[in-house]
């Protein structure tokens, strides 16, 4: 696929992402209305939208139906956003910009941004559980796809993963098995399960069977990938592209992939996780767009 073309696909799954996103977040006019403009907020931050796309692109490359998968990305991208707010938080992260402007929490006051948060998540399952929102999908789909999510943005995956974190900060003694473990929780399983999730809409369910296998390989890989790059940024990205300051790892005292590699051993690392994610995707058809997708994540700079 050609830079061209990938970048038209991209912008293909993004336009149809935002329109859906825009219809979801409009505002009414109650008294809770604080709530819903936090949410807006929240959710209009724009971003790569990588979870919601992987969503659309494992779908289509398995023959599965594109609305039921646009409705299961948008409340991926839902949960995703609900967890970027609280990890903003002072109780959390603390941070005051995301994406070149300031953080729900400076924007509105510190109890609605964290309602804002619960809000998005429970609007996540609301569009997940709605049976009439579906094309095609089954009720048993549907379970699965609730059970599959739940448990990978939960204390198992997204949750845990966050509360390893915040328990490692400032200790010398982490290991790379805990790292892997933190980041893949925290980031991965997110990632993993929104191409797992483009599996289900396209009617493929089973764990066991080899193309499920494979995309759970590759999303997996490309998860750890992710946020080793995120962790290679925050040393020598730049600010004015990263929307954030940079070294805000180094001043939390976390540990990264850069802290307990090096910076030049995390480049490899990366190369290698990038290699082995595109490398799982052999034998499918039409794989061009995610093996152009793993690329982009490789050289992005932001």
């Amino acid at each position: 696929m050609s830079s061209m073309e990938f970048s038209l696909q991209y912008r293909k799954y993004l336009d149809d992402i935002n329109h859906e996103i825009t219809k979801l977040s409009a505002v009414p006019d109650v008294l809770q209305k604080s709530v819903f403009s936090a949410m807006e907020y929240g959710l209009q931050g724009g971003g790569k939208r990588i979870r919601p796309v992987l969503t659309l692109a494992v779908c289509e490359m398995l023959g599965g139906c594109y609305q039921d998968a646009l409705r299961v990305a948008c409340a991926i991208e839902c949960i995703h956003n609900y967890s970027l707010i609280h990890d903003d938080l002072p109780c959390m992260d603390d941070d005051a910009m995301r994406r070149g402007r300031p953080t729900c929490h400076m924007v509105f006051p510190e109890n609605i941004a964290l309602l804002a948060g619960d809000g998005l998540l429970n609007l996540a399952f609301e569009l997940l559980s709605d049976k009439s929102g579906y094309t095609t999908l089954s009720a048993e789909s549907i379970l699965t796809l609730i059970c599959c999510i739940s448990r990978a943005s939960g204390a198992w995956g997204m949750i845990g993963g966050q509360v390893i974190d915040l328990e490692s900060e400032g200790r010398s003694d982490v290991t790379k098995e805990r790292l892997l473990a933190l980041h893949g929780r925290k980031t991965g399983d997110l990632i993993r399960v929104s191409a797992e999730c483009g599996c289900i809409c396209a009617g493929i369910s089973d764990p066991n069977s080899e193309e499920y296998a494979k995309i759970v390989t590759f999303s997996s890989k490309l998860g750890l990938a992710f946020q080793i790059k995120d962790d290679i940024l925050d040393v020598i990205g730049e600010e004015s592209r990263l929307g954030k300051p940079v070294g805000s790892d180094q001043s939390c005292e976390k540990n990264t992939f850069v802290t307990l590699m090096g910076l030049e051993g995390a480049k490899e690392e990366l190369a290698r996780l990038t290699q082995e994610a595109k490398d799982a995707l052999c034998g499918f058809e039409k794989p061009n767009f995610l093996l152009a997708l793993a690329d982009y994540l490789l050289h992005r700079d932001y």
